[in-house]
């Protein structure tokens, strides 16, 4: 347990060498990187992985303006020098990217380099993101639907076992449909899970133990979690000061074909563009043929190879 910016978080750790962080997603926890350890401990790093705030046995505050992007990357940066050190490379998934995109663009020289899986890197948009995608859905996106208090916390707690095991399946690239340019959208009146199929057995990189420790880490519920989503707008006027700026420190950014998130409105034209927007983008996006949004799970060996390939072109 390390006191950060106000917060206790848990972290796991493992080998030594240059600091690097690694930030989860929804809905996870620092488990999901349980892949990566060895790998790059064995490479020369030193690999932190953070429950981070309002997930597992981290703290979990109770009001939701405490978990804007600002307070996010707070804590990255109070990480880094809780664990001594003055800069890391900074690695996040889904959610997590977001967090360490925006850690080395406010905070570059804090970052020995920044890697993202699933979410590319932040483009501040013309209008408040709830704001478009109501526009664009009618309100049954996903983020309009956890907007609304109370309401996917609730359903997500009814059975939070069965409810992470549906997720985990309907955002892989072993479920049906899977990187065909479905959109996450939601029957208000029926729920968020209503359209997820409940698979009879797991795919082979996600067994019973991981989806134990999954279930176990949201023993206080998900309401932190969804608290990320509830600030969406608010993190749009935050950082408005940074309108238009790009991410400068070294950058990797890797995808799965099948992975729903790179279909969201507007984000692969962003893709296609990122060698040109991107300053200092090592290598062309890494593209992993079959692989859903679960990145650094469903595929380990390619992301572990990437990432080692990275960190040490980069230190």
């Amino acid at each position: 347990m390390v006191d950060v910016n106000g917060v206790r978080l848990h972290i796991a750790e493992q080998g030594d060498g240059p600091l690097v962080v690694l930030l989860h997603g929804f809905p996870e926890s620092w488990h999901s990187w349980h892949h990566q350890f060895g790998p790059l401990a064995a490479a020369g790093f030193r690999v932190v992985a953070p429950d981070q705030r309002g997930y597992g046995r981290s703290d979990h505050p109770h009001d939701v303006d405490a978990y804007t992007i600002l307070h996010l990357v707070g804590d990255v940066v109070g990480l880094i020098h809780a664990l001594g050190e003055e800069k890391a490379y900074v690695v996040g998934h889904d959610w997590g990217a977001p967090v360490a995109w925006h850690t080395a663009l406010l905070r570059p020289d804090m970052v020995l380099g920044v890697a993202g899986l699933s979410v590319p890197p932040p483009f501040r948009g013309p209008q408040p993101p709830l704001a478009a995608m109501d526009q664009l859905f009618g309100g049954r996106f996903y983020w309009n639907y956890f907007n609304r208090p109370g309401v996917a916390d609730a359903e997500l707690a009814k059975d939070t076992r069965t409810a992470l095991r549906r997720i985990f399946y309907w955002a892989s690239g072993d479920a049906p449909g899977a990187g065909e340019g479905r959109q996450p959208l939601v029957d208000p009146e029926r729920g968020w899970l209503a359209a997820m199929t409940d698979p009879e057995e797991l795919p082979e990189w996600f067994t019973e133990d991981d989806l134990d420790a999954l279930t176990e880490s949201f023993s206080q519920g998900f309401t932190g979690a969804l608290n990320w989503y509830r600030n969406l707008d608010r993190n749009w006027e935050l950082t408005a000061a940074w309108h238009g700026a790009v991410v400068t420190p070294p950058a990797l950014y890797v995808y799965g074909d099948r992975d729903i998130v790179p279909a969201f409105p507007g984000t692969p034209e962003l893709i296609e563009r990122l060698p040109a927007l991107m300053p200092n983008l090592r290598r062309e996006p890494l593209k992993l043929a079959g692989c859903g949004h679960w990145t650094q799970q469903e595929r380990p060996d390619e992301v572990n190879a990437a990432l080692i390939d990275f960190l040490r072109a980069t230190s």
